[in-house]
């Protein structure tokens, strides 16, 4: 299908955001989605967005032309846009709208692969989707017949279609709700296992994945795409220094990610939360990589992920920068007691990570005396898997044991 790509550039937007680096983003989210061909894009600037048309009347006017002309088919706008404002320039174009939330949610769809994926999707689009029924399409203001059991006498179809999403939404809840029991269950039985883990978290496209491939052999799919990777793949891997953790590849972040996916996709980004090391990867190339780390930092922030989680910033993507500015952001990069600059592409720096990485897990231990009952034998044989175990003696009224652990093998004793 043809496509036509607009930024609106409101006055009252997002700070600091250069126009035309977030028209070239909408453009790769475009590209993402198959089966659509960019034939243009442009960057509309606004006071305020218009009520009725988002756009002026002018504006409007000069863009059907346009459209007409290039035989565009889809229209998508890097922005919210109303039902109300939907409904209007769709009549006003003769064309197909799709906004921002809209099109991540189209993209989302066609890439979902697990059981858990898929439901979130849905039910992050059938949340759109019931925004969409205030009055969107005029075959919706009907007046439903019928005997009135259900509903009341006349009921409009408006009314119909948001129950019938509801009872959709309420249905897909109690399967996600299932599948995320499932996924505790895996997570509480990682716990058991003495591996910590490291989550790479970062903005789409940042270079996780070609991160993830390289250090574990895996063949997940990297792209120079928006949104490559959707669901968590999870590999066990052997730092250089020996230690054993399992590395975790996550769902790119973008800038006004759709509340819809935020609270959608809360259960698959739960084993950020859980992670004992997060690894920031950020495409130092891009142009506005600094604002990229503060939309991650803010997800991360959202999702109510503790300060005292360890973190490393990886600065990727050196291989793509000049020799003047490679050496500058080296040099930067040296300055931070976590950071790394690197290319997952080409490896170098990789080896600096992943010493860090090894450091920031070898917690500081502390000592603690334990009573175990006689019967409790698997804590106990979960504290000697660990290795924790600094003495043991049999007493009257059980097994006294002396450990050494981190504050993370405390945590999960806990849990036990």
């Amino acid at each position: 299908m043809r496509a036509f790509v607009l930024h609106p550039d409101v006055h009252a937007g997002r700070q600091g955001r250069d126009p035309t680096d977030a028209l070239a983003e909408a453009v790769s989210l475009a590209h993402a989605l198959p089966g659509i061909n960019v034939e243009g894009a442009e960057v509309v600037r606004l006071r305020s967005p218009a009520p009725g048309l988002l756009f002026g009347t002018g504006k409007v006017a000069e863009l059907k032309d346009r459209l007409k002309a290039e035989e565009i088919g889809l229209v998508l706008i890097d922005g919210h846009v109303t039902p109300v404002q939907q409904r209007n320039l769709e009549k006003e174009w003769g064309l197909k709208i799709l906004d921002r939330t809209g099109l991540i949610l189209e993209i989302f769809g066609d890439r979902a692969r697990t059981r858990e994926g898929v439901l979130q999707v849905e039910l992050a689009a059938l949340s759109y989707q019931r925004t969409r029924l205030v009055r969107a399409w005029t075959h919706l203001e009907r007046q439903r017949g019928g005997f009135g059991f259900v509903g009341g006498p006349g009921e409009t179809q408006i009314e119909s279609d948001r129950r019938a999403i509801d009872d959709e939404i309420v249905k897909l809840k109690r399967q996600l709700a299932r599948v995320v029991k499932t996924r505790e269950l895996h997570r509480k039985a990682r716990a058991k296992v003495p591996f910590p883990v490291v989550a790479l978290v970062g903005y789409t496209n940042a270079g996780k994945s070609t991160l993830f491939n390289r250090a574990t052999g895996a063949e997940v799919l990297a792209k120079d795409m928006l949104f490559a990777t959707l669901d968590p793949t999870m590999r066990a891997v052997v730092l250089p220094s020996g230690l054993k953790v399992i590395l975790s590849d996550t769902v790119g972040f973008i800038s006004d990610l759709p509340t819809e996916l935020v609270a959608a996709f809360r259960a698959t980004l739960e084993e950020v939360t859980a992670a004992d090391l997060i690894v920031h990867v950020r495409d130092i190339s891009h142009p506005e990589s600094d604002l990229q780390a503060r939309d991650v930092d803010a997800v991360l922030e959202s999702l109510g992920i503790r300060e005292a989680t360890p973190r490393i910033e990886v600065w990727n993507k050196i291989d793509r920068l000049d020799a003047a500015t490679r050496e500058v952001v080296q040099t930067q990069a040296a300055r931070g007691p976590a950071v790394v600059a690197a290319s997952a592409l080409t490896g170098e720096g990789l080896e600096t990570l992943w010493a860090l990485a090894a450091d920031a897990l070898d917690a500081p231990r502390k000592r603690a005396d334990l009573v175990l009952s006689h019967a409790d034998g698997r804590r106990r044989a979960w504290l000697h898997e660990q290795g924790v175990v600094e003495a043991e003696d049999q007493a009257e009224d059980g097994v006294r044991i002396t450990v050494r652990w981190t504050d993370r093998q405390s945590q999960q004793w806990q849990r036990l």
